[in-house]
């Protein structure tokens, strides 16, 4: 069906993207390499992309693959399903906020020594 083709595309490239990416990201903070916020930048946007795919799918199939029951939907579904919103939201910010400082110190005028 389609629903299994998009499943099995989406995640053939979380298997072969983003997981990669995010060991070279875990790679790149130990080293403290200058791409390191870039690179959480891509991965977490990357786990958003998909996050709002899959919640997307399943409200267009109309919950269709989630139990009904208040517990199980709030807290399983929609809880757990929602770190993965969460944690990649929140260092989507901070990937931001560090490469925006990082440019306001380049945007900062030099003076030169004389």
């Amino acid at each position: 069906s389609r629903s299994d083709d998009f499943t099995v595309a989406m995640e053939t490239v979380t298997a072969w993207a983003w997981g990669p990416l995010s060991f070279l990201t875990f790679l790149a903070f130990l080293r403290h390499h200058p791409t390191r916020y870039v690179l959480q930048l891509l991965v977490s946007l990357g786990q958003l992309y998909g996050d709002v795919l899959y919640f997307a799918t399943e409200a267009r199939a109309g919950w269709s693959h989630s139990d009904p029951q208040p517990l199980y939907f709030w807290g399983y579904f929609v809880g757990l399903n929602g770190v993965w919103v969460l944690v990649p939201g929140a260092l989507l910010v901070d990937a931001c906020r560090n490469l925006a400082a990082a440019q306001r110190a380049l945007d900062r005028p030099r003076h030169k020594a004389h």
